[in-house]
């Protein structure tokens, strides 16, 4: 083959990939820059692809006294302000608990639109009581927040908890306010969820439930009220509901439980309206142990810890004893 011929037949194939290219080249562009952001893509989450659990940080262990046995101190019959006082008192005063500068959250059971004397929520005055103890320890802020089952500010307000709250010093905060952040809670039932941000925000923790008579777990208490800080469908908590209390408990380790006896739904629970379901006895205990101011709790409403099934699945994962006699201190 002569080299002429030979330079006529490169040049037709380079033409030909040049016309090629002209026809189909912005498509054959496209699906190189598809498959460019296929590759970055490759293994994100997204619509398909649920994100990895282990991308979320796990709630902080809000605990201080993790090197010593847990106390009870129960105080009564003065009302829920000078309750709270005695039994903060007994423990080393909140001075032992909330340092200064420290940003502290309030978890009260504020559930439902009741109001206080229903008994369906935490006592206002609790709630505030706390508050003013936490400030005058020194810290630096102090929130109190939950992820209400009615309107959110409909059930602040009624519950009188925004009101006491503002006024002792703090802000609230629910879930329409606050903002999320999605946390890995771990456990067999419980795996990632959405957690208000304030909760994921603190630096302490105060768990204060009301003791109330449940309609399914027999009663509403400490662990229970920690449905309260995740967003999403927590009507799937309920299945295997004494698993998914005590691993709550497990996931949220808080810096005191304050249980809220001022007034006891002892029936028609979690929601009560009624007065006549409602006892009164004037007493609030906190406690650094969780599983042992659960076990108080539910002796108030004649509920043993073979009745409360979440019990002994708290104290198998370690979270403590409830045998919370034993842990009583001097009030």
């Amino acid at each position: 083959m002569s080299g002429d011929s030979h330079d006529r037949k490169a040049k037709d194939r380079l033409a030909s990939r040049r016309e090629l290219l002209g026809v189909f080249g912005p498509a054959a562009l496209a699906m190189v820059g598809l498959g460019g952001v296929g590759t970055l893509l490759h293994g994100r989450a997204g619509r398909h692809r649920p994100p990895s659990a282990a991308i979320a940080p796990p709630p902080r262990d809000w605990r201080i006294e993790t090197d010593r046995p847990g106390r009870v101190a129960v105080a009564g019959a003065s009302g829920p302000r000078l309750n709270v006082r005695r039994a903060v008192a007994a423990l080393g005063g909140m001075g032992a608990f909330v340092r200064a500068g420290e940003r502290v959250l309030i978890k009260p059971n504020c559930a439902w639109d009741r109001t206080p004397e229903q008994a369906a929520n935490t006592d206002p005055e609790v709630v505030a009581e706390l508050v003013r103890l936490c400030l005058a320890a020194g810290a630096a802020s102090v929130v109190v927040a939950d992820n209400t089952c009615h309107d959110p500010d409909r059930t602040f307000a009624r519950s009188g908890i925004a009101a006491a709250a503002r006024a002792a010093g703090a802000s609230v905060a629910h879930q329409r306010t606050a903002g999320t952040v999605r946390m890995a809670l771990g456990g067999t039932r419980l795996g990632p969820w959405q957690v208000l941000r304030p909760v994921a925000e603190a630096d302490r923790v105060i768990n204060v439930p009301v003791v109330k008579q449940h309609s399914l777990t027999r009663a509403t208490l400490g662990m229970k009220n920690w449905f309260g800080v995740v967003v999403g469908n927590r009507s799937s908590l309920h299945q295997r509901a004494p698993q998914v209390c005590a691993e709550l408990g497990a996931a949220f380790r808080p810096t005191l439980t304050v249980v809220d006896a001022t007034r006891v739904l002892a029936r028609g629970g979690p929601t009560g309206g009624s007065l006549d379901l409602v006892s009164s006895p004037d007493l609030v205990a906190i406690a650094t142990d969780p599983v042992a101011a659960d076990a108080w709790g539910g002796s108030l409403l004649e509920l043993d810890r073979h009745q409360l099934q979440h019990l002994a699945i708290a104290e198998r994962l370690g979270l403590g004893t409830a045998d919370w006699r034993s842990l009583l201190v001097q009030v």
